[in-house]
């Protein structure tokens, strides 16, 4: 860098002699003209120099990296006119790329979850799980009304020293509005019934929502509720609790409140496999929540019509204090459960826990969260759980971090 650019520089952005005492690099010795100058500089965040903490300024700059140096200076407020006529062209081209970097930049918005987790089932069986699960979630905006989202999941089993890993993408799907309905076609996870008891996986179909105090719901599409065993499960599968091989499912559920604490729901849910015409099951449901100051309560009554079932009625009954926020450090919740759940009335049920085998469950869960720090909490959950029509039982303990950003 030219004498009279660095000292430019330095005066519009105020330096003094005294400004900064310590080396910012190994090459620029105290003595040297333009030390205060490039300590300054350095400091202020206009100039950086190599990965080796060297400075190298007898090397020659090209007048765009000369014009990044003055786009930086004018970002921090200094009086820059002077250098802002000598290298205008070069400005102008700079701001018009960083400008369309930028906009595609902000088209884009990256969030995560990465999951650790550590379980073990005590029973009739014993066993025990240890996984960590990263996932990336990509949202484009591709107009005012419409994204496109998708999300890649790693999965890396830590049950043994094998290091059993897979990556897939698990949801990619778009997301937007026609007329006054919401609509999700692709890829997704379908969560049905407040609490996933009934089904709490991905699928690939579409779905339309409408209303808002009353919300309508109607969906269609292919369930995938055990090919994601293909990959990075080398040790036990645990939480997975599918009862289904790949087949389709269509369903139709509303939701509304009954005053500003309590809600209603109801919903129907058909689930067929794939080459199973013995498969057929369609799960009714009807639940009412709501709040009691910090406390929420939700209870839910479920019946199935599968031929083949040997229990077609369920009930589940949750009560949670508080709740653990991601966003703010300290903050904590309570949660339990009781599960009386017959074998036609779930096909992918969301719990970490083991489902004993016994033609349905009944049992209870009970659980804590405390958020450690922004964006990371910590959890423990204990289920005991008893097969319907035998001794089978499975308690699971499992504890997990999540971290999200």
């Amino acid at each position: 860098m030219k004498k009279s650019l660095v000292l430019a520089m330095a005066m519009a952005l105020g330096v003094t002699a005294s400004a900064y005492a310590a080396n910012p690099f190994s090459d620029v010795p105290a003595g040297h003209w333009a030390y205060d100058s490039i300590s300054k500089l350095a400091a202020a965040g206009v100039i950086e120099g190599y990965g080796d903490d060297t400075f190298r300024g007898d090397r020659l700059m090209t007048r765009y990296e000369m014009a990044q140096i003055v786009a930086k200076a004018m970002a921090k407020g200094a009086n820059v006119e002077k250098l802002m006529a000598e290298f205008a062209e070069e400005l102008d081209a700079l701001g018009v790329r960083v400008a369309a970097l930028e906009k595609k930049v902000d088209n884009v918005k990256i969030t995560g979850q990465i999951r650790w987790h550590y379980a073990s089932v005590r029973g009739d069986t014993k066993d025990f799980s240890h996984q960590l699960r990263t996932r990336l979630l990509f949202t484009g905006k591709v107009n005012d009304t419409w994204n496109y989202v998708t999300m890649i999941e790693n999965r890396s089993d830590k049950t043994d020293y094998k290091g059993d890993e897979g990556t897939a993408v698990q949801r990619a799907y778009l997301d937007g509005r026609l007329g006054g309905a919401k609509v999700m076609a692709g890829r997704w996870n379908l969560t049905r019934e407040p609490g996933g008891n009934i089904y709490d996986n991905r699928v690939d179909g579409v779905k339309f929502a409408y209303g808002d105090k009353i919300k309508l719901e109607a969906y269609y599409a292919k369930t995938a509720t055990t090919s994601w065993k293909k990959y990075a499960m080398g040790g036990a599968e645990m939480g997975t609790n599918a009862v289904g091989e790949k087949g389709y499912a269509w369903g139709i559920n509303a939701a509304g409140k009954l005053g500003d604490k309590v809600g209603l729901y109801a919903g129907y849910d058909y689930f067929k496999d794939k080459h199973d015409d013995d498969s057929k099951n369609g799960i009714w449901d009807v639940g009412l929540n709501g709040k009691l100051g910090e406390l929420f309560l939700d209870a839910v009554y479920l019946h199935g019509n599968a031929d083949d079932a040997h229990h077609k009625n369920g009930f589940v009954v949750t009560a949670a204090y508080k709740g653990a926020n991601f966003k703010t450090p300290g903050s904590w919740g309570l949660e339990a459960k009781y599960y009386n759940q017959g074998d036609a009335t779930y096909y992918s049920h969301t719990m970490n826990g083991t489902i004993p085998d016994g033609n349905g469950f009944k049992g209870y869960k009970l659980a804590a969260y405390y958020a450690v720090a922004k964006g990371m909490v910590a959890g423990v959950e204990w289920y005991d759980l008893k097969g319907k029509d035998s001794d089978e039982k499975a308690r699971t303990l499992w504890t997990e971090l999540q971290v999200r950003f």
